[in-house]
């Protein structure tokens, strides 16, 4: 059977718990409960299906991606896309920049792969906080409050993560040192 996985920079505590409880404020403030079926995370590689019966060798390829630079991974405040997704900055840094795009190269050519087109969308790494189900009218309010708002951490890029989907929300599958 197919399983929904994707791979991800998430946060160590407390900057996931920071997040979270942000994201409960979206939820009880703003009727948007959707970024709450995942941890606070930095997208690297999109949801992607594979077959569960495969997962050691997904496990065993990702295990084998290596990356030697070291980086500090820093968020500063909040912005939006459009009027559906607010999210925490994370400030551009071509390390984590770099790690993102070998990562997917590792990706489409060990597992092959091809979900992610990264010339159609391009990288702009980002904590979602709200999304999808973030209604117009509520997106107003929300980001007159969060447009001023400061947030600001760092952590040290030490290491991505798999996560996989339990059919409700996305969970921290393995990690996987850099």
């Amino acid at each position: 059977m197919e399983q929904r996985y994707f791979i991800a920079i998430v946060p160590p505590e407390p900057i996931c718990g920071d997040v979270f409880r942000i994201k409960e404020e979206f939820a009880t403030n703003y009727n948007s409960k959707g970024a709450l079926r995942s941890p606070a995370h930095i997208t690297l590689h999109m949801p992607f299906l594979w077959k569960e019966e495969k997962e050691e060798q997904l496990i065993q390829t990702l295990s084998q991606f290596n990356f030697s630079d070291t980086t500090t991974i820093s968020l500063h405040n909040f912005s939006r896309f459009g009027e559906r997704v607010i999210f925490v900055n994370v400030l551009t840094n071509e390390v984590l920049t770099n790690v993102q795009t070998k990562l997917v190269r590792h990706a489409k050519v060990n597992l092959q792969l091809f979900n992610q087109d990264e010339s159609m969308r391009g990288f702009h790494p980002h904590i979602t906080v709200a999304f999808r189900d973030l209604r117009k009218q509520y997106f107003l309010k929300a980001w007159e409050e969060f447009q001023n708002r400061t947030f600001s951490a760092e952590f040290p890029l030490k290491d991505f993560s798999l996560l996989k989907h339990d059919g409700k929300q996305w969970n921290v599958f393995r990690t996987f040192a850099l």
